[in-house]
């Protein structure tokens, strides 16, 4: 008898918090997030013919000349990979750090043999968490010409679409100016398909 009156409640106790915190608290948490922010409760997703391409909030890997490039991913097994985010953790004065900031200025240089300017860093080192989406306004301008003479556009026709991409800084003084990798190449993309 002791036991059965320390035990019901206990089990009370069990499935009451259970409820509350295991179905109550999530579904108003949910809620309210679909109500007052729906565009990030469901992942800030870039739609393109109403299919998802990315994610707002997530970088994207690009190559070719006639995109801008990301910011370069340390996440493993694959860059980009927003299961496994993580940074190189390599100290500035590693070698192998070294060497890929190297390799990543020699390909940069190689895609656009004519620019002279400095890199910019943010297109050469890593962010912690590797999935960064944004470049620098730098980086963006650092592309430009490249990119405007891949796409046989102006350069300021490109100039204008950058400027119309970067973000400002988050309630006006904090961060800096950035650009949403993705967003630009979808917005580029649109304005070669208009020209042709």
């Amino acid at each position: 008898m002791k036991n059965d009156a320390l035990f019901r409640p206990a089990l009370t106790l069990f499935l009451l918090f259970s409820l509350l915190t295991g179905l109550a608290y999530p579904l108003v948490v949910t809620g309210v997030a679909q109500a007052a922010f729906p565009d990030a409760a469901n992942g800030s997703l870039i739609l393109q013919n109403g299919k998802a391409v990315g994610s707002a909030l997530i970088g994207q890997g690009f190559s070719d000349p006639g995109h801008f490039w990301s910011r370069p991913s340390a996440t493993s097994p694959m860059a980009y990979n927003a299961g496994n985010s993580s940074g190189s953790n390599l100290a500035p004065t590693a070698p192998a750090l070294v060497d890929a900031v190297k390799a990543r200025v020699e390909a940069l240089r190689a895609a656009d043999p004519g620019n002279t300017a400095p890199v910019p860093v943010d297109l050469v080192t890593t962010s912690a968490s590797g999935l960064d989406p944004h470049i620098s306004r730098a980086a963006a301008d650092y592309q430009l010409a490249r990119v405007a003479r891949v796409r046989q556009l102006p350069v300021a026709q490109v100039q204008a679409l950058v400027e119309a991409q970067t973000e400002g800084r988050w309630l006006g003084f904090l961060g800096e100016p950035r650009v949403n990798v993705l967003k630009l190449n979808l917005a580029l993309d649109r304005a070669t398909m208009a020209a042709r």
